[in-house]
C-alpha cells in the first residue's frame, strides 16, 4: 500500500515513447484499476483557462500561442527539447499542478488499485509514491516504425525523440514488472493478467451488470474473451457498414471497452466506449431495430454514464449515426445536446471531440460533473 495513499496500491507505469504504455494502462483498467495519464494531465495544465497557461506565457512569451489562443505544443516542444534550462522551467510550472491533480484523483477514486502512467515517472517525484514499477518494453526499431507510421514523423525526427529520452534499458533495470509489447494484443494481455494476479490474486476482469427499471434490458461489460461475440454483434447490427473480426476487437481492447446491451439475456446492442483525459467517448453505437429503442438507449447510456462517473469523467461525448441521432426527444430527456467540437468550451473536451470524431455521425454532449480537476485558479 502507498505511504501517501494508504488505502491504495499504486502501480507506476512507464516506458519510452511508442512502447505502448497506454495500451497496458487500458488493459489494467479492464481488470479493475483506475488509470491516470500524467502526460495528458500535463497538457491539460497549460491549456487556455487552466492554471499553467499564463505562467508558461510569462516564461516563454506570447509567440507560443496559436490562432485559437492555445499554447502551440509543437513550438513549445521544439524549444524545450533543445534547451535543458527551458525544459526545467516548464517542468517547474507543470509538475506541481500535475501532482495536485493526481492527488485529487487518487483520493476520490473508488478503485483500490491506481495506475499512474508517465513517460518520466522514474525521473520525477512520482516514483516515490508508487508501490511497484511496471515498464513497457519494445525493440527500438519498433519504436521508430510506430512513430513513423502512427504519428507521421520522419525517421530522423523519430530517432531524435527516442534518443532525447533516458535510456530504455535503464528503465527496464529498475522495473518490478517488465511487459514485452512487441507481439500481439493477446500476448501482451496474458503478461498483464499474470502480473495483475500477483497484486490482486482473487481478481478477474471486472464485469458490471446493470438492469433497466423493467428488468428486461441489462448491460454487461464485454471482456477480451467475448471478442468473437462482439465482432459478430457489431457486424450484424451495423448491417455490414462496420465489419469487425475477432482480431479487430482484440486490437480495439487496447483503446476502449465494449458495453453489451441484452434483452432477456440476448445481445441486442453494443457501445464502444473509452475514457481518456477525463472525457468519455462513445464511438460505436448500435441497437437492434426490433427492440424498444427508447428503453434500449436509456439503459445503455445510463450504464455508460455510470461507468464514466466511476472514472471521474467531466463530460460524455456520443458519436451517433443518423438512425439514432434522430431520437431527439430521448436525447434531450437524457440531458444531451447536439453540438460541434468548437462549442464545448473546455479545450480538453474540444480536443477529445476532434480526435474521436467518426464519419457520418453527429456529436451529442453532456457535462457529467462541475468540479474539474484542473479548473482555473
Amino acid at each position: 500500500m502507498s505511504a501517501k495513499w494508504p488505502e491504495k496500491t499504486i502501480i507506476g507505469l512507464t516506458g519510452n515513447i511508442a512502447t505502448g504504455k497506454s495500451v497496458v494502462r487500458k488493459m489494467l483498467e479492464h481488470l479493475g484499476a483506475y488509470g491516470i495519464d500524467a502526460d495528458a494531465l500535463s497538457h491539460r495544465a497549460i491549456a487556455r483557462g487552466a492554471p499553467g497557461h499564463q505562467p508558461v506565457l510569462s516564461a516563454f512569451g506570447k509567440w507560443m500561442l496559436n490562432s485559437d489562443g492555445e499554447i502551440d505544443r509543437i513550438k513549445l516542444g521544439r524549444l524545450v527539447f533543445n534547451d535543458s534550462e527551458a525544459l526545467s522551467t516548464l517542468e517547474d510550472i507543470v509538475h506541481p499542478l500535475v501532482s495536485q491533480a493526481i492527488d485529487i484523483m487518487v483520493k476520490r477514486a473508488s478503485q483500490k488499485v491506481i495506475v499512474i502512467e508517465a513517460i518520466k515517472l522514474l525521473e520525477s517525484d512520482l516514483r516515490s509514491v508508487c508501490d511497484v514499477i511496471w515498464v513497457v518494453n519494445v525493440p527500438q526499431e519498433l519504436q521508430v516504425r510506430r512513430l513513423v507510421e502512427k504519428r507521421a514523423m520522419s525517421r530522423e525526427d523519430a530517432e531524435q525523440r527516442i534518443h532525447f529520452q533516458s535510456e530504455q534499458q535503464q528503465k527496464v533495470a529498475l522495473a518490478n514488472v517488465v511487459i514485452q509489447n512487441h507481439g500481439s494484443f493477446e500476448e501482451t494481455w496474458k503478461q498483464v493478467v499474470a502480473a495483475w494476479k500477483k497484486i490482486v490474486p482473487q481478481s478477474d476482469t471486472i464485469q458490471t451488470v446493470a438492469k433497466s427499471a423493467g428488468g428486461e434490458f441489462s448491460v454487461v461489460r464485454g471482456r477480451p474473451r467475448d471478442s468473437v461475440a462482439i465482432a459478430e454483434l457489431v457486424s450484424r447490427l451495423s448491417a455490414g457498414a462496420k465489419n469487425m473480426t475477432q482480431d479487430d476487437v482484440m486490437a480495439a481492447f487496447g483503446e476502449k471497452a465494449f458495453m453489451l446491451l441484452q434483452f432477456s439475456n440476448k445481445p441486442v446492442g453494443v457501445a464502444g466506449w473509452q475514457v481518456e483525459n477525463l472525457v468519455a467517448r462513445t464511438t460505436e453505437f448500435f441497437i437492434d431495430p426490433e427492440v424498444a429503442i427508447e428503453s434500449a438507449l436509456k439503459t445503455l447510456i445510463e450504464e455508460v454514464e455510470r461507468a464514466s462517473l466511476d472514472l471521474q469523467c467531466e463530460a460524455s461525448l456520443l458519436f451517433l449515426p443518423p438512425i439514432l441521432s434522430a431520437h431527439q426527444a430521448t436525447w434531450k430527456q437524457l440531458g444531451y445536446e447536439m453540438r460541434t467540437p468548437q462549442t464545448l468550451g473546455v479545450q480538453a473536451w474540444t480536443d477529445a471531440a476532434i480526435e474521436s470524431a467518426q464519419p457520418n455521425t453527429s456529436l451529442f454532449f453532456k457535462q457529467l460533473r462541475q468540479d474539474r480537476v484542473l479548473r482555473p485558479i
